[in-house]
Order: structure tokens, then C-alpha cells, then sequence
């Protein structure tokens, strides 16, 4: 599958096999311990549109965060002065922490931010270095399991407040395709997060043995506010599926809400990627900044 398709069709995990360990982690050890620099060769080319945020004023770059069998590779960007700031996990697209993620925690710390983008891919491969994304998604996303993943996040909010210094009793997170599901499921795992917000995460699909639940299941027991940010033309994710969570999430009483632009494609935030639209983009960021302020983050 190439770039100009990604969004238009429905992912394909065929041919993914997890192996699971007794652990319940796919493999031991990193095969990723540095960040890769610029983009990921799967999102070329990359668009003149894309937008670059400077670190003036900032304290941006990659750190290395203690995980219960190593360190595993993140990028931080926070003011520069000394604070108690709010946290923001920025999770992931399948590319990997790559330019685009690192600038959306540069927009984040401008913000006041202490956040953080885990490479929650490390112990599974290096997706930077893979020029397809069918390969991306068998290889690696179908392989790192979601017990994984909720792990390594706690181990990124302890690090923000015992490294960073920042407020753990402030925490957000936000999530992008792969990290928009994710979004949902940490939300459900953590519920002393005090809001999210899921960018046209997966909510049904892509359950296995190391992916016991989707979005979908956990939307009514939800209790942390969730701001689902969708696309009406993405074929990942119908809007059936989408209706279907919103109902969910009334169940829960979470305060979560779920906003569909139309005319839009998979990734509109991506303003390196074909599918970018600067207007959904600059809404859905103030949608998501004013429901973070809303929520105490």
C-alpha cells in the first residue's frame, strides 16, 4: 500500500503472526534504542505544507525512559523554564515518533505542556526505516501487544514526574490513527488521566490474542472524557462503527464526545500527508485544546 492510499481502504493484517511469550511481550529486549530523525520513509514524500515548529523557548529533544526491561526511546518538549506543567502523552501514528509527532509536542509545550511521544514500536521494529506500510502494519503495529503498550505509558507518566518534574496529577493524552485507539484504550486503563483526545483511532478490527479488547468494547464503562476527533470519508473506520461508540459512550456517563468532519479523509491532521485539511486540522486542534483546559489538563 502506498501513502496516496492509506485512509482510502481498510487496513489488511493478513500474514501478521504475534508469537507471544509467556510475558505477553512479542519480543525481549529493543531493537530500537535512538529516535530516527526527520520522517519516516513509508509517510515520502513529504509535502511542502508540513508545518515545523521551533523549540525557541523550549526544551525539546529525544530522552530515554526506564520500562521494566530496559529503557525505552521518547521525545519531550516542555518550556525551557522551570515548571509544574500538565502532561500530555502524544501517541503515535504506525510511522513511528517521527518529525511530524516530535512537532506536535513542540505545538504542546508552546501550549505550556510537558509532552512526552513514546516509541512504543522499539521493542518491534524500526518503522522508520521501512519504505511500506503493509509491512509496517504485519511486521510490527500487528505485533506489539496493547498490554505492552498501557505498560509503557505508566512508565511515561512516572517519568514526567519524577524527571521532568512535571504535574501528574494533570495528565492528557492524545493519539493519532494507531494512537487513537490507542488513546481510548489508556483511558480506560488509566482512569486518573484526566482527558483524552483520539484522532480518528480505530475503534473495532483489530482484536487478537495480545489485542484483547477494541475501542468499542470498553466505551461504555468509559470514565475518563474522550474527544473522538473523525473523518467521514475514512474507509478505516465506517460510520456506522463511529455511531455505534458514540452510543457507547453516552452509557458511560465520561462526559466523551465524538466529532465527524465531512468531507475529509483518514489523517486530515497530517499535514505532511496528501490527506491533510487545513481546515479540519485547525479546528479539531482548538477543539482539542479548549477540551484539555476544559478537563483540568
Amino acid at each position: 500500500m502506498d501513502l496516496d492510499e492509506y485512509g482510502l481502504k481498510p487496513l489488511d493484517f493478513s500474514g501478521a503472526r504475534p508469537a507471544v511469550e509467556k510475558s505477553g511481550f512479542t519480543r525481549r529486549g529493543f531493537l530500537v534504542s535512538t529516535l530516527a530523525s526527520g520522517f519516516a520513509l513509508a509517510s515520502s514524500p513529504v509535502l511542502a505544507q508540513a508545518i515545523r515548529t521551533d523549540s525557541k523557548g523550549l526544551l525539546a529533544g529525544a530522552i530515554s525512559i526506564d520500562v521494566p526491561d530496559g529503557k525505552m526511546p521518547a521525545y519531550r518538549a516542555r518550556p525551557a523554564r522551570r515548571g509544574h506543567y500538565p502532561v500530555v502523552l502524544v501517541i503515535q501514528e504506525i510511522f513511528g515518533v517521527h518529525e511530524h509527532i516530535q512537532d506536535v509536542c513542540r505545538r504542546l509545550a508552546k501550549l505550556g505542556y510537558c509532552a512526552i511521544a513514546p516509541e512504543l514500536f522499539a521493542r518491534q521494529g524500526d518503522v522508520s526505516k521501512m519504505s511500506d506500510i503493509g509491512q509496517i502494519l504485519q511486521q510490527v503495529v500487528a505485533k506489539v501487544p496493547d498490554a505492552q503498550v498501557m505498560s509503557d505509558l505508566d512508565a511515561t507518566v512516572a517519568h514526567a514526574g519524577k524527571s521532568e518534574g512535571a504535574d501528574t496529577a494533570r495528565v492528557g493524552i492524545v493519539g493519532f490513527c494507531w494512537g487513537g485507539r490507542t488513546t481510548w484504550l489508556y483511558a480506560a486503563h488509566n482512569p486518573k488521566v484526566k482527558a483524552g483526545v483520539a484522532y480518528y483511532g480505530l475503534l473495532s478490527g483489530m482484536k487478537s490474542e495480545i489485542k484483547p479488547q477494541d475501542p468499542i468494547d470498553i466505551g461504555a464503562t468509559l470514565k475518563v472524557p474522550v474527544l473522538g476527533l473523525y473523518a467521514a470519508g475514512d474507509a478505516y473506520i465506517p460510520l456506522d462503527v463511529v455511531n455505534q461508540m458514540q452510543k457507547e459512550t453516552v452509557k458511560s456517563g465520561s462526559g466523551s464526545e465524538i466529532v465527524v468532519f465531512p468531507g475529509v479523509d483518514h489523517g486530515f491532521n497530517a499535514d505532511y500527508r496528501p490527506t491533510y485539511d487545513a481546515t479540519a486540522a485547525t479546528y479539531g486542534w482548538k477543539l482539542a485544546r479548549d477540551w484539555f483546559k476544559e478537563h483540568g489538563v
